[in-house]
């Protein structure tokens, strides 16, 4: 019991902290990479918390895992939003074509698990797009970048934390895998 308690308590600081890390590096220092909006880095924040807690688990291997299906389905509506928003400008049936397509294409890419995150991407980036239409275009690279972000420290924090705690299969044998209690991927 007591293992397991300090087990917990490791990783639900080592989540927080990767939290405040990731929406902290996010909205403090790319501000200063590139010129954005104060509403861009507060979203681009969140965004980057998001990855960060998609990805964490507790074990690496689960970590790496999370973190591929994140960059698999983010890259993907990376692409077929920016090749959009490069032409047009968001409407609602320019959404529903690009979330079919890249439901599509992750299907025949034998990548199904990766359905829902692409689509919950997709529509962040599209709506993002609906609220600042001016350089529409750049929504998909900083959404891109901020999932980088997310992502990075999500597997470094989940390298450190294991480190740490020596987790054995004490919390995750019946968490299913994440800290938030999701099933892994």
């Amino acid at each position: 019991m007591r293992h397991r308690v300090r087990t917990a308590v490791v990783h639900s600081t080592a989540l927080a902290l990767a939290c405040a890390a990731s929406y902290l590096l996010t909205t403090r220092v790319l501000i200063h990479v590139h010129q954005i909006s104060p509403h861009d880095a507060i979203i681009g924040g969140m965004w980057s918390v998001i990855a960060t807690v998609f990805v964490y688990r507790l074990r690496y291997e689960q970590s790496l895992a999370a973190a591929f299906s994140r960059a698999s389905a983010t890259v993907m509506s990376f692409a077929i939003c920016f090749v959009y928003l490069l032409f047009l400008p968001f409407s609602i049936w320019g959404l529903a074509l690009l979330i079919g397509t890249g439901a599509l294409v992750l299907l025949l890419a034998n990548r199904a698990d990766d359905v829902i995150t692409a689509t919950a991407t997709t529509s962040v980036v599209m709506v993002l797009a609906a609220i600042t239409p001016h350089d529409a275009w750049e929504q998909p690279i900083l959404r891109l970048a901020d999932t980088a972000i997310g992502i990075a420290i999500g597997l470094a924090v989940s390298w450190i934390g294991l480190r740490l705690a020596k987790v054995g299969p004490t919390l995750d044998a019946e968490g299913g895998g994440s800290v938030t209690g999701e099933a892994s991927n």
